[in-house]
């Protein structure tokens, strides 16, 4: 290991070792583990490459996307990879945003770059923030574990075969990929007025498009026509971004990496989650994000009476 910076050490997680974590989780041959300090949840492929992330050199015209997954990661991404090149709809078919667990491929991608880690600052390069513009988005919890859940059935490297109940579970004790949730959102709240740091919330999005596109675009230097914001604003309607198959992930089927019974863009919808929890499971998430919230002034919407 080396002393200039990086300090951290893997370690398995022995629940996930064990049955029933296999019988759920079938896709995880070697279970997971944790890295500390900070403790976060990766599968053990996720260490052989986690130094080389953290020393990647940032480009002072690159934008990163940093989000916990299912919280508007596709969506955003698509609206930054626009915003970059001229709102060049017909070549966002192919955009070049990229995770950078493929260290070498994102180093070889020609500027600007649009990147999207779904790892929390800490294990990202330390010179980030002060070198280039990140934009965070934030969902609520109750959305992110049942959109997180159905993410875990549709993908067979993660091969999900269990409850809705019992993902939850997992989720807030922080026993599956990218775990844990609040810490992750929590260290980005505290950075939201850096110059650098566009925070953002996945429900603004969804109540009020136009305007957090146009706030985005003042936040990258960009400035398009009406007719341009207008029509970006239309590509970017949920139910209109629901349809493209190119942010659609349809080509994960096709190659054998994704179940047929799902879709990678599923609702969308904020309030969800009420289709979905018991009233005795609402209670035991209610009492964990009262938890871990009780020292912070983030506040999470939930529900909202108009949406896109």
């Amino acid at each position: 290991m080396s002393d200039d910076g990086w300090k951290f050490e893997f370690h398995d997680i022995p629940t996930t070792q064990l049955e029933p974590f296999k019988q759920l989780f079938t896709g995880y041959d070697e279970g997971l583990v944790r890295m500390e300090p900070g403790g976060f949840v990766m599968p053990p492929s996720y260490a052989r490459n986690a130094e080389k992330i953290y020393r990647m050199q940032p480009r002072s015209d690159d934008v990163w996307l940093l989000t916990f997954p299912k919280c508007g990661t596709t969506w955003t991404c698509e609206l930054l990879w626009l915003l970059q090149n001229n709102c060049d709809f017909e070549s966002s078919r192919e955009n070049g945003t990229y995770h950078p667990n493929s260290v070498l491929r994102v180093e070889q991608l020609p500027s600007p770059r649009v990147l999207r880690p779904h790892l929390p600052f800490y294990l990202l390069p330390p010179q980030l923030l002060d070198t280039t513009k990140v934009v965070y988005v934030a969902r609520n919890p109750k959305d992110v574990i049942v959109s997180y859940y159905y993410h875990h059935k549709l993908i067979k490297l993660h091969g999900y075969i269990g409850t809705l109940d019992d993902f939850a579970e997992y989720f807030m004790n922080d026993e599956v990929a990218y775990a844990p949730f609040f810490p992750h959102i929590l260290d980005a709240w505290s950075k939201r007025h850096h110059p650098n740091m566009h925070f953002m919330f996945y429900e603004d999005m969804k109540r009020d498009l136009r305007g957090e596109i146009e706030k985005v675009a003042t936040f990258l230097g960009k400035s398009y026509s009406d007719e341009v914001m207008a029509k970006l604003t239309e590509h970017l309607k949920f139910d209109n971004f629901q349809k493209n198959e190119s942010v659609n992930n349809e080509s994960g089927k096709k190659m054998g990496a994704m179940n047929e019974d799902g879709r990678f863009i599923r609702k969308g919808k904020t309030g969800d989650w009420k289709n979905h929890f018991s009233p005795e499971l609402n209670s035991r998430i209610d009492e964990w994000i009262e938890k871990n919230l009780a020292d912070s002034d983030l506040k999470f919407v939930t529900e909202l009476e108009h949406q896109d």
